[in-house]
C-alpha cells in the first residue's frame, strides 16, 4: 500500500472519529431550539416536555413566527383564532387578537396550555399530538370506533393521512430533540 492510500485512510478515520464524536453538537446546529426561553418555561408550567413542545414547533411552522398556513393558523404553534379566542377565554387572557399569535412568547404559552389542556385529557402524548392537529372532537370518535382502537385508549389507525403523517413526525422530532439536548 502507498503512502499516500496509507495518509488517505488515516485521514478519512480521523475525519469518522471527528464526526462521531461531535455527533450531537452537529445535530443541535442543524436542529436548534429556537425560543428556548419561552418553551422551557411554558413547558413547565403547563407540566408539558420541553422536546415535544419543541417537535411541534418545528413541526408546525418550522420556529418561523410569522408563519400564516392556508388553514389560517398563526404563528410559532399554528394555532387558529377559533382555538385562540377559545383559549383565552379559558385561560382568562382578556383582549385577543389574531395579531396576538404572531408574538412568539404569546404563542408559545397558549400553544404550551393547550397541549396541556390536550394532554390532561388523551394522556399519551401520540393522542395529544392527533388532536392539536384534526382536533379533539375527531379523536374521541377514533378512540370509540374499534375500528381506530382497539383499546378505547389507543388508536391503532389514524384515517386521516396528514393526521397520522404528523403523529409519526412529531415522534421523529420528538425523540431526535429528546436525543440531542437530554443530558
Amino acid at each position: 500500500m502507498s503512502y499516500k492510500s496509507i495518509r488517505n485512510i488515516l485521514l478519512l478515520i480521523l475525519i469518522v472519529a471527528s464526526v462521531a464524536l461531535n455527533i450531537k453538537s452537529i445535530g443541535r446546529y442543524f436542529y436548534p431550539i429556537k425560543y428556548s426561553k419561552y418553551i422551557y418555561e411554558y413547558s413547565a408550567k403547563y407540566n408539558l416536555d420541553p422536546y415535544f413542545v419543541t417537535a411541534v414547533i418545528r413541526t408546525e411552522s418550522n420556529f418561523d413566527f410569522s408563519a400564516k398556513s392556508n388553514k389560517n393558523a398563526y404563528g410559532l404553534m399554528q394555532i387558529t383564532s377559533s382555538t385562540g379566542d377559545w383559549s383565552a377565554k379559558q385561560m382568562g387572557i382578556k383582549n385577543f387578537t389574531t395579531d396576538n399569535l404572531y408574538d412568539p412568547e404569546y404563542n408559545i404559552n397558549m400553544g404550551c396550555w393547550y397541549l396541556g389542556n390536550l394532554k390532561q385529557e388523551f394522556g399519551s402524548l401520540d393522542l395529544v399530538a392527533a388532536s392539536y392537529n384534526a382536533g379533539r372532537g375527531n379523536v374521541k370518535q377514533w378512540l370509540s370506533s374499534s375500528q381506530h382502537s382497539k383499546d378505547g385508549k389507543n388508536l391503532h389507525y389514524i384515517p386521516f393521512k396528514e393526521t397520522d403523517k404528523y403523529v409519526k413526525k412529531i415522534r421523529v422530532y420528538y425523540n431526535l430533540y429528546k436525543w440531542l439536548y437530554s443530558k
